[in-house]
């Protein structure tokens, strides 16, 4: 009785078609592993540890920060079940772990343009004097915390 496909090189010891496929095996899987570990490291250290939805502890506002560099800012409406979303820019410096929040100016505009007078320019500003600065950020699992770096009062601002 005669076998046949993989079953022929192991009755047969055939050593030479044995290496070639353990070589095969080998660098297939060392290609593998050197890809997943690319990946993850350029996940780990290119992504922006900010990026996400975030509440803040109080319920003041929430925080949307995108990884182009814009974020909105929703103050929720004491009066009425609705909010007021607000466009913001941010820079973030990884290696001083720093944020500089600014306004969107021409947002500004459109959004007391868009409350029909309710909200004026000035009061919306107001609203967002709190968060118009620079901060050392730190992120510990689910939770941010932003440290105004002038006075140090703290934000703390919780994951959703």
């Amino acid at each position: 009785m005669e076998r046949v496909g993989a079953f022929e090189m192991i009755a047969k010891n055939d050593e030479v078609k044995r290496s070639k496929i353990w070589f095969i095996v080998t660098t297939v899987s060392t290609i593998v592993i050197i890809v997943g570990a690319v990946l993850l490291l350029t996940k780990l250290f290119t992504t922006n540890p900010l990026e996400g939805d975030w509440s803040d502890e109080d319920g003041g506002f929430n925080m949307s920060i995108m990884k182009n560099g814009s974020m909105v800012i929703t103050i929720p409406e004491a009066e009425e079940a609705s909010s007021v979303d607000v466009d913001m820019k941010y820079t973030m410096n990884k290696d001083e772990k720093t944020i500089t929040i600014v306004p969107d100016e021409a947002g500004f505009q459109k959004l007391a343009g868009r409350t029909g007078g309710q909200y004026t320019e000035d009061e919306i500003r107001q609203a967002l004097s709190s968060v118009i600065t620079t901060f050392d950020y730190s992120v510990d699992q689910e939770q941010l915390t932003l440290t105004e770096r002038e006075y140090g009062e703290q934000l703390v601002l919780i994951k959703e």
